[in-house]
């Protein structure tokens, strides 16, 4: 059992580093501020694979392990939550499902232009109706000659309006339940749909997230990601391999925000010596350090069980539900540790505490993550040989 990261793992992770360090982390505050990304820094992580990070190899993609683009995704949410949410929304829903589903004629069309740092991928799952209930989404889309007409909304999509196709859940069969779900490839620019101006958030501002209202809209009948009827199970499949993104995520943030931590602690005095001299701050610091190294272990973890082909929904949900509430236990003590300059956006904690505020709400709630959690539990319990006295 070896505990250590690889050659080519440590490297890829300095790299990473590196280009956050440079290009992200230095304007995470002007992000936020004009609730926009920075198309050039964007541009520029298409050079280092970052766009490409679940696109196969033969498309000109990185085609990287799970484990690789969890280290990629925590350092980029050490360095900018914001950007961190877009890029894992990118690879992790926007991107992957076309790897994975794709015709080869979907993945000629829609790929390169996802890799060129021009657009971002999207998934759109959710409604305003339902959120953690995917079943209860009402979208739909009906057969008419050789094309699909798609009525609905969405809520709640991140990087919708800056993506040129999405890929959308709706129901094929209304009457079907769960087998009339199916994947759909939905362009964004098609007439009838309308993506509706960015929602104003609490915090990853900078990483846009939009209503779309789907009016009629006359979809190809080859639009179809994968089977037919197939959808829920597909969405699921992303959802899982999408939690072990926002556990990463949780980490890099949580990561930050002990770092702040540690430097503001170090530097300040009260009582005539450092604030870090006192146990109380002391206690917060070590509870913080133990818990993301936790966090970050249960995430490696997950990542090596899809890696290796292993039954891995338990653990990805695992590693999301404690990643993402470390993030908000060490981002709150670490404005306990400011004080008042803490409430302040001139520090950076400021900001990491309002961006970790999602990570235990999308990609399913950490309610819904404990009930997938004792849901694995207890099915391992029952099937598991009687002991016998």
């Amino acid at each position: 059992m070896n505990f250590d990261l690889t050659p080519e793992q440590t490297m890829w992770q300095r790299i990473v580093r590196d280009f956050c360090e440079s290009e992200v982390k230095p304007h995470a505050a002007e992000h936020d501020e004009t609730a926009a990304l920075n198309w050039d820094m964007i541009r520029k992580m298409r050079d280092i694979g970052l766009l490409s990070l679940e696109i196969p190899e033969s498309y000109g993609g990185m085609e990287m392990d799970t484990i690789n683009i969890a280290i990629a995704v925590e350092e980029l949410g050490r360095a900018c939550g914001s950007t961190a949410l877009s890029l894992a929304a990118h690879n992790g829903l926007g991107c992957a499902p076309i790897s994975m589903w794709g015709t080869k004629a979907q993945k000629d069309k829609y790929l390169p232009r996802l890799m060129s740092g021009d657009v971002l991928g999207a998934l759109a799952l959710t409604e305003p109706q339902a959120g953690s209930d995917l079943q209860g989404a009402q979208t739909y889309a009906v057969r008419d000659g050789d094309s699909w007409i798609v009525n609905g909304n969405k809520a709640w999509i991140t990087n919708a309006g800056i993506a040129p196709v999405m890929t959308v859940m709706l129901r094929t069969d209304r009457d079907a339940g769960s087998r009339g779900m199916s994947m759909m490839l939905i362009e964004t620019d098609l007439d009838g749909v309308t993506i509706h101006p960015p929602e104003k958030k609490m915090g990853l501002k900078a990483s846009p997230t939009y209503m779309i209202t789907f009016e009629n809209v006359r979809v190809p009948a080859d639009a179809v990601l994968g089977e037919i009827g197939r959808g829920l199970p597909q969405v699921l499949q992303t959802l899982d391999n999408g939690r072990i993104g926002i556990g990463a995520l949780s980490v890099g943030l949580a990561q930050a925000a002990h770092e702040e931590a540690i430097k503001y602690a170090l530097q300040r005095e009260a009582f005539g010596k450092p604030i870090a001299d006192f146990q109380a701050i002391q206690w917060m610091i070590a509870d913080a350090a133990m818990e993301i190294e936790a966090a970050r272990l249960m995430v490696y973890r997950a990542a090596w069980l899809k890696d290796n082909g292993k039954d891995y929904g338990k653990y990805a949900a695992m590693a999301k539900l404690m990643a993402s509430e470390v993030a908000e236990k060490t981002a709150h003590n670490a404005i306990q540790i400011h004080g008042s300059y803490g409430y302040s956006r001139e520090f950076p904690v400021e900001r990491i505490y309002r961006d970790q505020r999602l990570m235990s709400i999308g990609e399913g709630t950490s309610e819904i993550q404990r009930m997938v959690i004792a849901r694995h539990v207890l099915q391992e319990r029952q099937h598991a040989a009687p002991v016998m006295g």
